[in-house]
């Protein structure tokens, strides 16, 4: 969030504190203001302000264009290193707890954006225009491994990000931060560049100058903290002091007669300013943080004292933060102090993902994804993907390194989806892996040596997803091809609305993908946009990071680079795929005729089925494009309609609505459909009309025809919207 209103502030009223600068000649000036030589100028890069800047896809609706992304990102690093500046790059690796209300804020915000991108697609079948955009799900995480694959220093924070990047930037004497917040003008560290005025051909930008600043508001650098917190930050929320700025604003009219010029935010910002200057000038001498002529209630006082200090870097004053390792988890004793410092290492070094929030925090959270919380049939990914957490937390904390047996606390996860009011997290215990053997320690996954415990890692990988016999494929296929496979699998055996057809989508895109260059996948044409294929994509990307997790927790035993979804997943491909398998479009068209591809797939199809069919799960075809006169699955024509199957007895994971019991049923029963039982259902959803050529392939078409929204959309069928949870999931479920 940055201070409320100082970023507006600095960019249109204050002029002077806005600089125009050439990155290379500010890189050839440090150079020769630097002592060390053997260093080339280091901007530091502040990531999450940058990936809006760097998704510059036009698609991002189906999932992402990762092959795309990675081209533009490569490009963007490369305009950098070949004018000799060096980038370090940070990522936000932790949520502190004090800022956890703000973060649930934003989750909040953006899942009404979530709402109302679905309705769109589902009333216009085209992607939103950029006044709702969201950035595809995982792009943080998975950016992190790009950037290391481009050879780059990453970084994953430990403390608030913000903290880290301008200590580092001060502690190594950076030419400059590059991101977009205005907390980086309250750090007394390097200048602050801003990522979003930044022309990336020319190399030109905006800093924004801290002195310059001080000077237009009367303000010395050590005062800014103060003002941050008194405007409002992430540490004191904008409310908290408001009684301080509606009496620094009425004493600033007061002392400016006659109407004031500028915006309402910036006299704000002019006020408050004012007033701290006229704290330090009491006769009185002031000694702390926050002076005591500062009319606060002792839990104001502490809460803003706590708000600047977190504004301090080693050395400017005593109270500052530290470089300690958080202390006290809860989970220590589960694990040796080998794996303690193994988890951090590859956690600040962005080399793994999941591990760290488990075993040194207890606790994970995950943002929005592209969910559509009136769909009944698609459980949110959150739900889906528990039982592959479940198993990673017993990984890294089941099997205590003193060899006791104990359970351990629950975790506690702060994830994002419809239902969830985030009063809370979701409390949920860890359950043991079904291994041949007895669960291996820890230490001996990561650490261990030799065939048996490379065996034994794949093992632990699969049974985290429940597909053990998997192993015994290692080599058989690509490992990109054999994680997807194990995902979709996963998926198939989670999702009991997952048809044939889905699973058709899922693995031909995934083998397609191999031989397709990223301009080959921009030039895919899509007639029109599903919802349903909108949240499926979604699902699929946030399952390449629970394959992220599990590898890590199991000791590495596939390359990384092998589960990053450039390798196995690109949005508008699946998306194709998916319209294609659902018109009732012959294997061979779906692998673009190409035999070696409908081999492997005819292969991994086979593989995945015979998983199911072990475990008694059963895939149904359920074509959702139909011929409006045979009501037969159709290659091609006109007259299509959209239908599918729903849970005509027992309704949807919603249908019942209401409570955590509600949830357990459900879940229960899922339970039961998997042993055996099976699910009949009926039909609903989207009354478009979808032309294709003869052969299977896609036509241009014009929009559809939009849906009249009431209470329901007509597309719901006889269902209405079902009722959301009024809390989450309860313990354990």
């Amino acid at each position: 969030m940055g201070v409320k209103g100082l970023q507006l502030f600095v960019d249109h009223c204050c002029p002077e504190a806005c600089v125009s600068v050439n990155l290379r000649e500010m890189a050839r000036q440090h150079v020769d203001k630097t002592t060390d030589h053997t260093n080339s100028p280091t901007l530091i890069v502040d990531s999450m302000a940058c990936l809006r800047h760097w998704y510059t896809c036009k698609d991002w609706v189906c999932g992402g264009q990762w092959r795309e992304y990675m081209d533009a990102l490569k490009n963007w690093v490369e305009s950098f290193t070949s004018a000799g500046i060096r980038l370090v790059f940070f990522f936000d690796g932790v949520v502190e707890e004090q800022k956890r209300h703000e973060w649930v804020k934003r989750r909040r915000r953006v899942n009404g954006e979530v709402c109302k991108i679905f309705r769109h697609i589902k009333a216009h079948g085209e992607q939103p225009d950029g006044k709702l955009f969201i950035l595809p799900s995982g792009l943080a995480t998975f950016t992190r491994f790009a950037l290391r694959l481009l050879g780059q220093e990453v970084f994953c924070s430990v403390q608030e990000a913000d903290y880290e990047i301008a200590r580092y930037a001060r502690r190594h004497r950076s030419m400059g931060i590059l991101g977009q917040d205005s907390d980086f003008l309250i750090y007394d560290s390097a200048p602050y560049l801003s990522v979003a005025k930044l022309q990336i051909d020319s190399l030109t930008t905006v800093l924004y100058d801290r002195q310059k600043l001080c000077q237009a508001i009367g303000l010395a650098v050590t005062q800014l903290p103060l003002l941050a917190c008194l405007l409002g930050n992430d540490v004191v929320s904008e409310g908290r002091m408001q009684h301080i700025r509606n009496n620094a604003i009425t004493t600033y009219r007061k002392m400016h007669h006659g109407p004031l010029s500028g915006a309402p935010q910036g006299q704000m910002v002019l006020a408050v300013s004012r007033l701290v200057s006229s704290l330090w000038c009491r006769k009185e001498e002031e000694t702390g943080l926050i002076p005591q002529c500062l009319n606060l209630s002792d839990p104001d006082r502490e809460l803003l004292e706590r708000g600047v200090r977190s504004y301090l870097l080693p050395g400017q004053e005593a109270l500052q933060q530290g470089d300690s390792f958080p202390s006290g988890s809860a989970f220590e004793k589960y694990v040796s102090p080998e794996i303690l410092k193994a988890c951090r290492e590859k956690h600040v070094a962005a080399e793994g993902f999941m591990v760290y929030g488990v075993v040194c925090e207890g606790v994970i959270e995950c943002s929005n994804s592209l969910e559509d919380e009136e769909d009944n049939e698609l459980l949110p990914q959150a739900l889906v993907y528990k039982l592959c957490r479940q198993h990673i937390y017993s990984l890294l904390l089941l099997h205590r390194h003193d060899g006791r047996i104990t359970e351990p606390p629950a975790i506690r996860e702060w994830f994002v989806y419809p239902g969830n009011l985030l009063k809370e997290p979701d409390l949920i215990h860890p359950i043991p892996v079904s291994l041949k053997c007895d669960q291996p320690s820890l230490d001996l996954l990561w650490f261990g040596t030799g065939p048996e415990v490379s065996t034994l890692r794949l093992a632990a990988f699969f049974s985290i997803f429940d597909c053990q016999e998997f192993t015994e494929l290692y080599g058989a296929f690509e490992d990109s091809l054999l994680a997807a496979l194990c995902l979709v699998t996963y998926i198939a055996l989670q999702v009991p609305a997952l048809s044939l057809e889905d699973v058709d989508a899922y693995l031909s895109q995934a083998v397609c993908l191999r031989l397709k260059s990223p301009q080959e996948l921009q030039q895919i044409k899509l007639p029109v946009l599903s919802s349903r294929a909108v949240q499926l994509g979604s699902l699929y990307v946030r399952g390449l990071s629970h394959l992220l997790g599990a590898n890590t927790a199991s000791g590495c035993p596939l390359p990384g680079a092998a589960l990053l979804p450039w390798h196995s997943f690109d949005g508008r491909l699946f998306h194709s795929k998916y319209l294609l398998a659902h018109s009732g479009t012959e294997d061979t068209v779906l692998l673009d005729r190409d035999s070696s591809c409908l081999s492997l797939f005819l292969h991994l199809r086979e593989k995945l089925t015979e998983a199911c069919r072990r475990r008694s799960r059963v895939l149904q075809s359920r074509a959702r494009y139909r011929d409006r006169h045979t009501g037969q699955p159709s290659g091609g024509g006109e007259g299509w309609r959209e239908t599918t199957e729903s849970h005509r007895s027992r309704g949807g994971w919603k249908e019942k609505g209401g409570s955590r019991q509600d949830q357990r049923e459900y879940e229960n029963q899922e339970s039961t459909w998997e042993r055996g039982g099976h699910r009949r259902g009926g039909q609903c959803l989207h009354p478009h009309s979808y032309p294709y050529c003869n052969d299977g392939g896609l036509q241009n078409m014009s929009s559809p025809p939009k849906q009249s929204r009431g209470r329901s959309y007509c597309s719901r069928g006889r269902y209405w919207l079902a009722p959301r949870w009024s809390q989450p999931p309860g313990p354990g479920t």
